[in-house]
């Protein structure tokens, strides 16, 4: 096998899906506190207000807070290098413009990346995981105000001078790309609905508005990489990107073109920025075409081009195809979906399963940009079943799993640096898109349904220890 000896292995979270405490020692309520639960055929709601009435799954999530010295000894039982993280924004900063941070917060961290350096594990540290303290979306309309990249930069400095020395690893925003369609406006942009309740998909899209507000993203980014490495030069700071790896459905050069065009819209415009430090040249037709003008300040370029990242993470999770002719099968797929690929089987959310689909993008991304990769999010989401025994028999899991390492091998040997691995959703949590219990992903069961029932009790799934194999063997023990 070609994993190199200091390949992290390891999982990844999010604060909002993992947490809890929603209002606990000081933290403010966050854009993910206003969401209720929904499921595969009902979509979640933003609501304005928090109602009492309404089920918000991220008040209790899996409970984290209270619980991450029993969960992180886990991980370290199972061999973890690495684990993913965010850190909570208004765990630090309650309103997102104070002034001084919240200690309690800033406390909580510590003893948290103290937790995993004491088993070995590095954290993997996201500033912006969709968790926007709601102050800032509800009086600045999040980052279509420009003066919402200084309190994103108080904050990522704040929280990098505090942990210079336990964290070495750093994502900037979660899944930017999100941003490039209408329904990322407000969990990547904090940009409130006219409506007070709606679901992400039903929000009125204002492309201007939109696109601007990517853009003050984009320089809040650069800013936090480059002060970032003031604070200390070791630093690795990184984009994420969702992933979103899409085939021609036929050979009709239509259908190639479409392609073309949704991968430089929704996944190269947000790389490049991240990594070559300036707009690729199709944007601009774009704008022209959707009538978008970014209002630059004169320092933005040359923030851009300083604050370029250190090595390229993603969500990889499924592919879908594309089609110029309608009347197709869809597919599912993360937060979005695309035509039904004949050839993959789908899980039973509906999103394709293709891990020859990842060396491919893994082969793609490297020759985009020549700087180091890392997977940070890649899973499948399952309805587990506990057996009379107590036993979780998650084969499928191992399956899916086992062919996706697999190619990443292939990957490195033919190749590219990637840095690690972190699988997602390594303990059972909250589903981002559906806000349900049902689908997990873990190597860890907790008990909790969708209703937020439950004791919330941890017990390991047939996974766990085929991926403690997998670690201690750095990858060559798949079966």
């Amino acid at each position: 096998m070609s994993f190199p000896k200091d390949f992290l292995w390891g999982g990844a979270t999010a604060a909002n899906q993992l947490e809890g405490a929603w209002n606990e020692d000081g933290k403010g309520d966050s854009i993910c506190d206003h969401m209720r639960g929904g499921s595969l055929t009902k979509q979640r709601v933003f609501d304005a207000e928090i109602n009492d009435d309404y089920y918000y799954p991220s008040h209790e999530a899996v409970d984290f807070y209270h619980r991450y010295r029993e969960d992180i000894q886990l991980f370290g039982e199972m061999g973890f290098k690495v684990l993913r993280v965010s850190i909570a924004w208004s765990r630090i900063f309650p309103n997102g413009d104070d002034a001084t941070p919240n200690e309690k917060g800033l406390a909580y961290y510590d003893d948290l990346f103290d937790e995993c350096l004491k088993y070995g594990i590095e954290p993997l540290v996201t500033l912006s995981h969709f968790e926007m303290p709601f102050h800032l979306v509800k009086t600045y309309n999040g980052f279509s105000d420009r003066r919402v990249i200084d309190f994103f930069v108080h904050y990522a400095t704040t929280v990098m001078s505090r942990y210079k020395d336990k964290v070495k690893y750093w994502l900037t925003f979660n899944e930017i790309n999100f941003a490039t369609m209408p329904f990322g406006a407000l969990n990547v942009l904090g940009i409130l609905p006219e409506q007070s309740s709606t679901d992400l998909f039903g929000m009125a899209d204002r492309p201007q508005e939109r696109f601007q507000a990517l853009h003050h993203v984009f320089v809040a980014s650069a800013r936090a990489v480059i002060e970032g490495h003031k604070i200390n030069p070791d630093f690795q700071i990184g984009c994420m990107l969702a992933q979103m790896t899409f085939y021609p459905l036929t050979p009709n050069p239509d259908d190639l073109l479409l392609v073309q065009d949704w991968t430089n819209i929704f996944d190269n415009f947000c790389g490049d920025v991240h990594v070559k430090g300036e707009y690729p040249w199709f944007m601009a037709d774009y704008f022209k075409k959707i009538g978008v003008e970014i209002a630059f300040e004169k320092e933005d370029a040359a923030l851009l081009k300083q604050g370029t990242v250190d090595f390229y993470s993603f969500s990889y999770y499924s592919t879908n195809c594309a089609s110029a002719e309608g009347g197709k099968e869809m597919s599912m797929g993360n937060l979005m979906g695309g035509v039904k690929n004949p050839y993959l089987e789908a899980s039973d959310w509906g999103w394709q399963i293709d891990p020859k689909g990842l060396l491919y993008t893994l082969n793609y991304l490297y020759d985009r940009y020549q700087v180091p990769l890392m997977v940070v999010e890649n899973g499948l989401g399952a309805v587990d079943v506990v057996e009379e025994d107590g036993s979780i028999q998650d084969d499928y899991r191992i399956d899916y799993l086992r062919s996706h390492i697999q190619m990443m091998d292939a990957a490195i040997e033919g190749g590219v640096p990637l840095l690690g691995y972190t699988m997602w959703g390594c303990i059972d949590l909250i589903s981002a898109g559906t806000g349900e219990m049902k689908k997990r992903y873990g190597f860890i069961y907790v008990d909790k349904d969708n209703d937020g029932s439950g004791t919330l009790k941890r017990k390991k799934k047939k996974s766990f220890d085929w991926y403690k194999q997998v670690i201690a063997s750095n990858g060559v023990e798949l079966d």
